[in-house]
Formats: structure tokens, sequence, C-alpha cells
């Protein structure tokens, strides 16, 4: 095999989680090809924000991407399921359902819009930070401008908790937090510390209101091209990319808060997370019209 460096894009830094991620799956493809295949990492969206990262992958100038469902529901569609606030207990829930035949469905479904997803990866529950004032019921969120992703999921929730959702690609997001144009954001705590959001917001609330999965692409004129015993190297390095993150959100789990708090962050952890959730089930029913009700309630339902 002639040796093969592939282009691996995604929006964050080197030190996130999704840096983990692509820094394994180096590793993993290095080690099992024998340093035949390598990675080449276009980080901080070098090659663009998420959706331009997709086409490139599916016209073939990107060769690989650690991608948010946020922009792959745009393309596909039932990946969004994962985006529907409240819907996972806890991280062990959330891999379970990704791990098994939910998550292996969707994957399957990448395929028919021209891309090949190997593994779910992951950026961890989502919580809320803003410039104004301590979030700590529905309540306060009144009024408040918040950027979120290009998500609809994201947006019909947010709309119906109060708040005044601002959809923006993140590259935006750091220029328009400084100019004030947004009073917050909405992020995993992956994300709020690897993009040291703590020097323009005063106030973390631990909403845990979405749980962020991520997902390991490749362009399907790369994965075509290849053996059946590359195709199975890269599953094993996209594999060892899922565990990097993972492992990734469980440090910053234990130690992101302790670092926001020391960078003078104020953080509230007695949130009313049942109050959030109350209000956001009165849109469930348009979720369920969405992605069906019976795939819903499986995920809810895993144990």
């Amino acid at each position: 095999m002639a040796e093969k460096t592939l282009k691996m894009a995604y929006a964050l830094s080197k030190d996130s989680h999704y840096g983990a991620g692509a820094k394994a799956f180096e590793e993993s493809i290095g080690k099992s090809t024998n340093g035949e295949i390598k990675i080449e990492q276009f980080a901080n969206s070098a090659l663009g924000g998420e959706r331009e990262v997709i086409e490139g992958l599916q016209i073939g100038t990107v060769d690989a991407a650690i991608l948010s469902t946020g922009a792959t529901l745009n393309f596909v569609p039932q990946t969004g399921v994962f985006d529907i606030p409240f819907l996972f207990r806890d991280l062990d829930h959330a891999r379970k359902v990704l791990d098994g035949d939910i998550g292996n469905k969707l994957l399957a479904e990448f395929p028919k819009r021209g891309l090949v997803a190997l593994a779910w990866g992951e950026q961890g529950f989502r919580h809320l930070t803003n410039s104004k004032h301590a979030v700590k019921t529905p309540a306060d969120l009144k009024g408040l401008k918040i950027r979120t992703t290009e998500n609809p999921i994201h947006i019909t929730a947010f709309k119906e908790l109060g708040m005044l959702p601002t959809p923006m690609a993140w590259p935006e997001v750091q220029t328009a937090l400084q100019q004030g144009t947004i009073d917050g954001q909405e992020n995993p705590l992956s994300v709020i510390v690897s993009a040291k959001l703590s020097s323009q917001q005063k106030h973390l609330s631990l909403t845990g209101h979405v749980y962020g999965p991520a997902v390991i692409v490749v362009s399907p004129m790369v994965y075509d091209s290849m053996s059946d015993e590359d195709k199975a190297k890269l599953k094993e390095a996209a594999l060892a990319a899922a565990q990097g993150m993972r492992d990734f959100v469980d440090n910053v789990e234990k130690t992101g808060l302790e670092t926001l708090t020391k960078e003078g962050m104020e953080i509230t952890q007695d949130v009313d997370r049942a109050e959030f959730a109350k209000i956001v089930h009165n849109v469930y029913p348009e979720f369920h019209k969405k992605f069906s009700k019976e795939l819903i309630e499986s995920i809810q339902n895993t144990k």
C-alpha cells in the first residue's frame, strides 16, 4: 500500500475533546498500518465551518472529520433525535444508546447522504453560560440572547423556555460575545473550558439540558478506495477516537468546574432541571412527529 495522508477537520482546538479524538485516531491508524496512513489535523475550523466540512467530505476535498450532530442533522435528519433536550438521564444512558442498536442504525443512515460514519464520539452534556446573571430557574432565562447551534430542535426548545435563541456558526461566537451581540451561549464543559469562555462569560449554570454526541466521519472517496482490511483499521481508529473523547469528557467533568472557578466564573450547580424539563416536554409532541414517538421512547427506555 502506498503511503497516504488524510486531512482530518474539526471545529475546536487541539486541546479540546475533538483534539483528543483526532489524536487517538491518528495514533491508532498509524500503529495499525505501520505509518502508511498518516493523519494531518486541521483544528479550529481551518477548513471551514462544519457545513463546509460536510460538503467537503461529500465531494472528497476533506478526508475525515469529527462533527457535531448540530451540523449533521441538516444532512442526515434522523441524527437530530439525540439533540432533544432532557432525553438522556446521564452519560451512562447516552453511551448505552449510542453503542447499541439505535446508534448503529443511525450510523447506517449516513451513506445515503454521501458520507461514511464510523463511530459515535462525545461532547458531554451542554450547559448555559451568560454575562448577565445567574440562571437557576426557567424564569431567569427570560429575554436572554443565547447563541445556539443552527439546530431547529434546540431552537424550538429554547423558545419554549423563554430565551431568545440566536443561531450562529461557532467561528463567529467569540466576537459576538465580545461585542455583546449575544448575552451567552450553551456548550458542554469540554468546550467551555477549552475555548476559555470564562474570559467573556461570568455565569455558568449546570443545566445539562442536552447531551452532545459527536460523530467520526470519512469521505466515501477515501473509504471506497480502501481494502476491507484497511476499512477495518479505519473503524478501529474511529472507536479509539470515540474512547479518547469520552475519556476527555469524564476528566473535564471532574476538573472543569475547578478550572472555571479559578478563572473567575460563578457556577450555579443547583439548577431546577425538573422545572426546565417540564417546560420542554410541552414541545415533545413536535419531536414525536419529526422522529417517531417509538424511537424517542425506545431511547428513553434504554436501561
